[in-house]
């Protein structure tokens, strides 16, 4: 079964307080295409998983998680986005590099993913906004960030061909 936001608010959370624990880390938040990728191949950066619930249904978890005294950390994806054409950034001006690298280099063969390109000031902008407003408008506590070995990476490749 897939949980819902309901659901883990009203049965998980009170088990994670009993177990004593003050912490919890949600990932698969972001809306995104593929439920197999574990939310990794995000679609929609500014909304959650509709699959769970309503949005509503998201902030009222947080809310009750607060009030047992538990922090909410979200798993949060930018190292990547979603390959999709038709319901995600990529091609979203028509071009192949509005928010990622163009040509081999903007694609993760592995994750058969995009890759962001951290070079461009407008991305970076996009992804910090993007931060603060699940912050701002969720009250997330803090993030676990996926892929940072990836984005380190890709961040000193970027650096070496720059210098050389």
């Amino acid at each position: 079964m897939i949980n819902t936001y309901a659901n883990f608010r009203d049965d998980v959370l009170p088990r994670i307080k009993r177990l004593g624990y003050n912490a919890v880390q949600i990932m698969a938040i972001q809306e995104h295409s593929y439920y197999a990728s574990f939310g990794y191949h995000v679609t929609n950066f500014f909304a959650p998983s509709s699959r769970f619930g309503t949005p509503d249904d998201l902030k009222s978890l947080i809310d009750k998680a607060h009030k047992l005294g538990i922090l909410v950390l979200m798993d949060i994806v930018y190292s990547h986005a979603s390959n999709n054409v038709l319901d995600g950034l990529n091609m979203f001006d028509g071009t192949d590099g509005h928010y990622f690298h163009t040509g081999s280099r903007g694609h993760h063969s592995v994750w058969d993913s995009r890759l962001f390109n951290y070079g461009s000031w407008e991305v970076l902008s996009y992804l910090l906004s993007n931060a603060r407003w699940w912050l701002e408008e969720y009250k997330f506590d803090g993030y676990r960030f996926d892929g940072v070995t990836s984005m380190m990476y890709k961040i000193s490749l970027i650096k070496e061909t720059t210098i050389t």
